[in-house]
């Protein structure tokens, strides 16, 4: 089964505008996106899905590939799923245009999934936290930038949430938040594969109370009865979603490449 991974990339980001071509490290954040999705093996194309003529030049100016979609896309999920209706694959992955540290094997890994498991019409990938992370603060589970997930034993998730889920009562209620057991909580990736009709039926659902909450349009699809199945991945990435997000990945690229431009 071929795998596309579709990158949807707009220029108008509420918290960081003109995020995808941000480039203090010398080339804007989408090509890191797309450098990490080439590394993956078992995919056959990458296709960055846009409505922005400046991001579609920036993509083709070091070679990648892309697709123009309408401009009124309420959604990610919305602008992939224009572009799958034109390309011949049975997979697709959604791989978020702010994933610059995404690990391939991520990638692989829920392309596998999706593969040895024909009743999954949505998958996705969670990671736990680093048990030498912090407690508290920015890229711990306490943090609402990332994404916390709760699966079942079949491996389907039953929630997504910014808040901590499952919440420690008796930890919190002695004020003990700082002796969580971090390991235990799964951080979600912005990582999703779906069948080709699949994506065309989730265009067709209007906005649901939970999703509103959480502003997690994957909660709308489980609001709707969908199951979405879940791979424990390796190596968590979280996306850019600030402008300290953005500068601490800057500061994580300079230190391992130093501080070259090109």
């Amino acid at each position: 089964m071929n795998a596309v991974v579709l990158i949807p990339a707009r220029y108008a980001a509420q918290r960081l505008p003109g995020k995808p071509l941000l480039r203090e490290t010398g080339r804007p954040l989408l090509q890191h996106v797309v450098e990490q999705a080439q590394k993956a093996r078992l995919v056959a194309r990458i296709i960055v899905a846009t409505d922005d003529e400046r991001i579609a030049a920036a993509v083709q100016s070091f070679g990648g590939d892309v697709e123009m979609t309408r401009a009124d896309h309420v959604s990610g999920t919305d602008r992939v799923a224009e572009v799958a209706s034109r390309i011949d694959a049975g997979l697709f992955i959604n791989l978020q245009g702010d994933e610059a540290e995404m690990n391939p094997e991520n990638i692989d890994r829920l392309v596998q999934l999706m593969r040895d498991r024909p009743d999954c019409r949505i998958g996705t990938v969670a990671c736990r936290f680093p048990s030498d992370r912090p407690a508290s603060g920015p890229g711990s589970p306490l943090d609402p930038n990332g994404v916390k997930v709760v699966i079942d034993r079949n491996g389907r998730a039953l929630y997504f949430s910014r808040a901590l889920i499952p919440f420690p009562r008796e930890l919190a209620r002695a004020n003990m938040l700082d002796a969580l057991p971090i390991g235990d909580y799964l951080l979600h990736l912005g990582l999703y594969g779906f069948r080709r009709e699949t994506l065309r039926e989730l265009g067709g659902l209007a906005p649901t109370p939970a999703e509103r909450a959480e502003c997690l349009e994957q909660l709308r699809w489980l609001e709707n009865g969908y199951d979405i199945h879940v791979a424990i991945g390796d190596r968590p990435s979280q996306g850019i979603d600030t402008p300290e997000d953005y500068a601490a990945f800057v500061a994580r690229w300079r230190a391992q490449h130093g501080t070259r431009t090109t």
